[in-house]
């Protein structure tokens, strides 16, 4: 199904689902292709009722009070593309080849705003960062709800990302680990304390300073040589205080 669903579409489902806290974002999905048709378009979603949805989860026991009420009609809001801008996604600026000399593109396993709190296998989306000594800028958000319709999550999570160097993650697989880094993106591991994850920005502050003075292995990444992965991962694993 992961060909199925667009990434703007894709979007739209993962934020109408976690509006309603009742059912995950692939469960949506499925609920909405049974009554939509494949492929799931903006068009499609576009023509979605508060009782089209209400119906649709009937069988999630779904109580209808003027509470539930309201999550079902900004569900329905969000499947219609309205109110993205308010929701816990960080704005995204843009970028053209070119624009941030010497840098490098990263993506963060992430659940909420900017915070690397997600885990490769199953955070919400990836944001994706370009990264350069002296700016950081976010310039895109890819939720990964489509991805986890594909015959291998892994496979399609890091087919995602395929443009960046760098992913960092709260943690990851072996078999996933294999599959990021045959696709020449680097995977780092980063600790942090407690439940709720650190922010992305600090970890990406860390790695602005790395690109100063670059080791050998994150210079061959900005094309001058080879050298070791291990001593920089190392390095990066950053620590909430």
């Amino acid at each position: 199904m992961a060909q199925s669903i667009g990434r703007e579409a894709a979007l739209r489902v993962a934020l109408a689902a976690r509006e309603l806290g009742i059912v995950s974002a692939r469960e949506l999905v499925s609920a909405l292709a049974e009554r939509l048709e494949l492929p799931l378009t903006e068009a499609k979603l576009a023509t979605v009722t508060v009782a089209d949805l209400q119906l649709m989860l009937q069988g999630d026991e779904v109580i209808v009070t003027d509470v539930a009420r309201e999550q079902l009609k900004q569900a329905v809001r969000m499947l219609w593309g309205e109110d993205i801008v308010d929701s816990d996604l960080p704005p995204v600026a843009s970028y053209a080849a070119g624009d941030m000399p010497g840098s490098i593109r990263v993506a963060c396993a992430s659940n909420r705003g900017q915070l690397l709190d997600g885990h490769f296998g199953s955070c919400e989306r990836f944001l994706v960062y370009q990264v350069s000594p002296d700016e950081v800028r976010l310039i895109a958000v890819r939720p990964t709800v489509a991805a986890d319709h594909a015959a291998d999550r892994n496979v399609a999570r890091t087919a995602l990302i395929n443009d960046c160097q760098i992913v960092y993650v709260q943690s990851i697989g072996g078999p996933a680990t294999a599959k990021v880094v045959r696709t020449g993106i680097h995977p780092v591991k980063v600790a942090s304390r407690g439940n709720a994850g650190g922010d992305a920005l600090q970890a990406l502050a860390q790695l602005q300073r790395a690109l100063r003075h670059p080791p050998p292995w994150l210079a061959r990444i900005m094309g001058v040589e080879a050298g070791s992965l291990a001593r920089f991962v190392a390095d990066l694993v950053v620590e909430d205080a």
